[in-house]
């Protein structure tokens, strides 16, 4: 099993996971703040914000690899994927994977769900604040500003939770399908999209 693909394969996806949640706090800050933005958003703290964003996930990904290295894999060494993610992996594996499946479930909700968390906190207190706001010009102005962050926050989200919320023997072509959508199609309509938002 190529260890490195396992390894950028579980970084690259926690990574945008965690870029999308520091995004939606910048948002957040814009929108509900915007006076206090500079001093907020201040250089230092996205720094911060980046740091954690990258670090977080290499724990994440350090631990997919130690957890699949312990295992034996003795039939096919045909992965019926497009990287070595870890589901994909774990199905060749000929020793018992199920402490691998708990950790990857827990671990990967949390690293999942506590972003996603933060995504829809910020976009409820925008929500909030954005109805409160009197003209219909600046409701749009505010919503136009969100629009493109949550085309990308669906797609990447609504592809995530279609491969992964489901057992690990129910892994076919569909969900070969979806995870291109959130690691290349997402990626390359970044661009695109973020065009949109004016």
């Amino acid at each position: 099993v190529p260890f490195t693909n396992v390894l950028f394969a579980g970084l690259w996806k926690h990574i945008d996971s965690y870029l999308l949640a520091a995004m939606a706090i910048d948002r957040y800050v814009a929108i509900c703040n915007p006076f206090h933005y500079v001093t907020v958003m201040n250089h230092r703290r996205c720094l911060l914000l980046l740091a954690f964003s990258i670090a977080f996930p290499c724990l994440h990904s350090l631990l997919y690899v130690l957890l699949v290295n312990r295992l034996t894999f003795c039939a096919s060494n045909v992965i019926h994927h497009f990287f070595c993610d870890v589901n994909p992996v774990l199905k060749l594996a000929c020793s018992s994977t199920f402490v691998n499946e708990v950790v990857a479930m827990t671990e990967g909700l949390a690293s999942v769900v506590a972003p996603f968390a933060c995504i829809i906190i910020s976009y409820l207190r925008i929500l909030i604040a954005v109805l409160s706001i009197p003209s219909a010009a600046g409701k749009r102005k505010a919503f136009s500003t969100c629009s493109s962050h949550l085309t990308v926050v669906t797609l990447f989200y609504g592809s995530i939770s279609y491969v992964y919320f489901q057992p690990l023997s129910s892994y076919t072509v569909k969900d070969r399908i979806a995870t291109i959508i959130y690691t290349v199609l997402t990626s390359m309509l970044n661009p695109l999209i973020y065009t949109f938002r004016n």
